[in-house]
This record gives structure tokens, C-alpha cells and sequence, in this order.
């Protein structure tokens, strides 16, 4: 099974709920919230984890996760920066627990970053 590798910077509520699920998923959206955005580049997740995540809640954590390749390519890469850096997948909020179970293996968190 071919696999791709994907990033997701969270705060420490979201790492919370993280391991709570045993690093086998990740917690719904918030009501308000649409999308689940996990990103292409470590680099990326790091830069949001260190900026947004410490600003808003004193930590941020970068996760990296592995998931089914044939179940991730029905969702669009969409740049949302000035450079190819900045890729990330839009999965509607809908997906999230089906994106889960395509999960392979556990969620883990690769660099985390305090205030």
C-alpha cells in the first residue's frame, strides 16, 4: 500500500484530544470550522506551529502522519501562500472521520515549539 506523508500543526487542545484517540485520529472540527488542513511540508506546519499555535495558546506541536495514498488523492492541493512551501489538502470537516480510519499506523509529533 503506497502511503503519503502529511503534516498538522495543533495546540496543545487538539494534541490532547490527539492522544486521548491513542494517536489514531484526529478530533472533530469546531462548529465554524469547515476544513481540516493538514499541509504537505514539515517546514510549513513548523512555521504555523511556531507563529499562530504559540501566539494563541502558549504551545504548538507539529504532527506527522501517514495515510492511504489512493484515499488522499481525491483531495486538492491548494497553495495558500506566496510559495510552493505553503500546500495543504482542504478535507471538509464531513471526511474527517473517514479520513481518519485511512490513517496508516500512529499520529507523532515531530517538534513542538512554547511561548
Amino acid at each position: 500500500m503506497r502511503t503519503v506523508r502529511l503534516y498538522r500543526p495543533v495546540g496543545p487542545a487538539d494534541l490532547e484530544k490527539i492522544a486521548e484517540a491513542s494517536y489514531r485520529a484526529f478530533p472533530p472540527r469546531l462548529e465554524g470550522q469547515p476544513y481540516f488542513y493538514p499541509v504537505l511540508h514539515r517546514a510549513y506546519a513548523e512555521q504555523i506551529a511556531r507563529d499562530w499555535n504559540v501566539r494563541e495558546s502558549g504551545s504548538g506541536y507539529v504532527t506527522e502522519f501517514d495515510v492511504e495514498a489512493e484515499f488522499v488523492e481525491r483531495y486538492e492541493v491548494r497553495v495558500v501562500g506566496q510559495s510552493g512551501l505553503h500546500e495543504e489538502l482542504w478535507v471538509p470537516a464531513d471526511d474527517l472521520e473517514e479520513f481518519n480510519r485511512h490513517l496508516v499506523g500512529e499520529i507523532r509529533v515531530v517538534a513542538e515549539f512554547r511561548g
